[in-house]
């Protein structure tokens, strides 16, 4: 069980980290003010500082984000009238750091009793000083200050020209882009990496290596050798298409073109219908022959290839889902990605790395549905202002951002308990 959590806590790391180090970098090299680049959900564990983003760590292993200046989801804590504040002023007589927080203490703070703000655009902060309500004390505050938020998360403030929507429209799309990008970079990058520990590239052919004991396909009369080339009639080039059509037709019939030496045959089949973790899938007991390349040229080659192999069977899961209708078994969070992490880490490094790449291109195409809240979500209102020649409105992107965010929170509630379910009942 403990290689198992170090072993999730190591891939669930990689992924956040790579995944939003794509929209920091990209922010970043936009003129974006990041606040804050956060690994994990919920309630804080560690925070610092750096070069005007905070790094936090937090608790739920369920994603992470980069809290970048006037996006929607980047909303301050509100500094009401009334708000007690401390304030620490510089030399310079400006206030360079606002403390909202009664976890964290400023040295030297001024205590305030807010009555107005603009940290946006004039930058200035007044109130009642100590308690005395005979004087309005008014304050110019600094461009680069912080506020101490009340979880106690340094953050620094957010003018206007640092926003999100400060940035060219092309660079807000690449920034929104990029987190997915990386994925697909570390999923070729890790495929690549596999293949040199692996000593070559093995690929699994259309060919019958073996069947099992009193098969479907042993009694229909498939034997090593045969190779499958078309079912139902369709031509199929790999036996992983082969064996998701397959899966889709247990107990109906399935018709096989099968090539035996130099000649061709049609023969029937009726999988037989197996229940594996709550789907019902048709399996006729074929093993598959492989064949290994060993070249340089194949090893480099398999990040690309290896990485496409797998977005193709996504995409093929995704299209049943639509065809077949949608079922939570079709869907894994964070239960399930352990449960699997669990089975990599037992069967060794190669398979965890493995797990890594097939995770990473997962989360780089699930990114891209145009679902609020999601980034493919963000590039389609990227996209709609680009057609319409200005941006949405703050709040309705606020409102859109908030509906997709809360149906993400549902779902991820009911795959996380269709995956205990599964998984420890």
């Amino acid at each position: 069980m403990i290689v198992t959590i170090i072993t999730f806590i190591i891939v669930f790391g990689i992924l956040v980290i790579v995944h939003e180090f794509g929209h920091f970098y990209f922010a970043k090299r936009a003129g974006i003010l990041v606040r804050e680049f956060s690994v994990g959900m919920g309630p804080k564990a560690v925070a610092f500082r750096r070069h005007a983003t905070t790094y936090t760590l937090r608790l739920l292993p369920i994603g992470g984000y980069v809290r970048m200046a006037g996006v929607a989801d980047d909303e301050d804590e509100e500094l009401k009238p009334g708000t007690p504040v401390s304030l620490q002023i510089g030399e310079d007589g400006l206030v360079h750091s606002i403390n909202a927080s009664k976890k964290t203490t400023l040295f030297n703070g001024i205590p305030l009793s807010v009555t107005a703000t603009d940290l946006e655009k004039e930058l200035w902060i007044e109130g009642y000083e100590n308690g005395d309500e005979s004087e309005l004390k008014h304050y110019r505050v600094d461009h680069d200050a912080t506020i101490v938020e009340s979880d106690g998360t340094e953050v620094q403030i957010a003018p206007v020209d640092v926003q999100f929507q400060s940035a060219k429209l092309w660079q807000r799309m690449l920034t929104n882009f990029a987190g997915p990008m990386n994925n697909f970079l570390l999923a070729i990058v890790t495929f690549a990496i596999l293949a040199f520990m692996q000593g070559g590239v093995t690929t699994v052919t259309t060919k019958v290596q073996d069947t099992t004991a009193n098969s479907v396909a042993r009694q229909a009369g498939l034997k090593a050798g045969d190779e499958i080339v078309a079912v139902n009639g369709k031509k199929n080039t790999s036996a992983q298409s082969i064996s998701l059509l397959i899966q889709d037709s247990p107990n109906k019939t399935v018709h096989l073109t099968v090539k035996q030496g130099s000649q061709t045959r049609q023969i029937a089949v009726k999988p037989a219908a197996k229940t594996i973790s709550g789907n019902r899938i048709g399996q006729i007991g074929v093993r598959w022959a492989t064949s290994t390349d060993t070249s340089l040229g194949a090893k480099l080659a398999y990040g690309f290839t290896g990485s496409w192999n797998i977005t193709k069977q996504i995409f093929q899961v995704l299209g049943r889902m639509v065809t077949h209708g949608f079922s939570l078994n079709d869907l894994g969070g964070p239960v399930a990605i352990f449960a699997t992490t669990s089975q990599a880490a037992k069967s060794g490094l190669r398979q965890v790395i493995y797990l890594l790449a097939v995770l990473s291109i997962n989360l780089g195409i699930v990114n891209l549905l145009p679902i609020p809240a999601l980034d493919g979500g963000k590039i389609l209102l990227n996209i709609v202002e680009g057609i319409r020649g200005k941006p949405l409105r703050v709040e309705t992107e606020s409102v859109i951002t908030l509906i997709g965010f809360g149906l993400l929170m549902l779902l991820m509630v009911l795959v996380t308990w269709n995956d205990i379910q599964r998984y420890f009942f």
